[in-house]
């Protein structure tokens, strides 16, 4: 840490610093655990985007019932939270439990799909000019806005960039309407889920967005986030509609692929293609 990162947590929390470690560094900023005089802990994140991610996190302790980090302050490059005491596993108990949490921010409705604000995943930029169909918003905001930015910066080669294109024009033979927009987390995977003792302790690195509730499930399966306990559960609480698992979630899960494409290129590209030769 630096002397001014220094001074500026001593600044708005009122207590020295005792301590410091790295804890993580994203794609877009870094991020260290802080250890103050008398025992306290704070997390300081430090990167260009974080002021928004702190605009997510107070929205979400102010109007929703998902556990996140209280926010301390977020400024334009310095984000202060209070530390999570968390690292247990997500077995098969918290899974029910973040069943519950998500059920319940999906019912959290607004006017349209998308949000009064542009926010961000991953450090980029996630616009969310809204509109009244879910078809539109995920094609035009979603699925052909993320491809045009992997494309522009040479992670997407123009052969799938067509196939997106003409996918996108498709999309209708598989999607279909919710009966309302839903808050969704936007970034739901395993890391950014803490767990103490078989609760879940908070969710991290939210990418609001009011949009469809299968967006979060589809995320959750990319990397084997959740397993038949959570589905179960939020099924209880919220009934999936047939065609998710089957066909839906490789659609849906276009997008974070196409994130990670964006991103980090490569490894990802083969995702894309595989879902694009399913459907075309």
């Amino acid at each position: 840490m630096t002397p001014e990162l220094v001074r500026q947590v001593e600044r708005y929390t009122g207590r020295k610093v005792a301590g410091a470690r790295a804890m993580a560094r994203g794609t877009s900023a870094a991020v260290w655990q802080v250890d103050l005089t008398n025992g306290g802990k704070v997390v300081a994140k430090i990167g260009p985007a974080v002021a928004v991610e702190g605009w997510m996190l107070r929205l979400l302790a102010a109007q929703t019932r998902m556990p996140v980090p209280h926010v301390i302050h977020d400024g334009d490059d310095l984000l202060l939270m209070d530390y999570v005491p968390a690292g247990d596993p997500l077995d098969d108990t918290a899974q029910r439990h973040a069943a519950q949490i998500l059920a319940d921010l999906h019912r959290h409705t607004w006017h349209s799909f998308g949000f009064d604000r542009d926010t961000v995943i991953g450090g980029l930029t996630q616009s969310n000019v809204p509109a009244v169909r879910w078809l539109d918003f995920f094609r035009d905001q979603r699925l052909l806005a993320m491809a045009r930015k992997a494309l522009d910066c040479g992670h997407l080669p123009m052969v799938m960039m067509d196939g997106i294109e003409r996918l996108a024009a498709r999309l209708g033979n598989w999607i279909t309407e919710p009966e309302r927009p839903a808050l969704v987390h936007g970034d739901c995977w395993g890391g950014n889920i803490l767990v103490k003792g078989g609760r879940v302790a908070a969710f991290i690195d939210p990418a609001l967005y009011y949009g469809h509730g299968e967006m979060d499930l589809a995320f959750s399966t990319m990397f084997g986030t959740f397993g038949d306990d959570f589905f179960a559960v939020y099924g209880e609480l919220n009934p999936i509609e047939p065609g998710f698992f089957e066909e839906r979630r490789d659609l849906y899960l276009l997008y974070p692929l196409l994130v990670h494409v964006r991103l980090f290129g490569g490894p990802y590209v083969g995702g894309v293609e595989r879902v694009l030769d399913r459907f075309l």
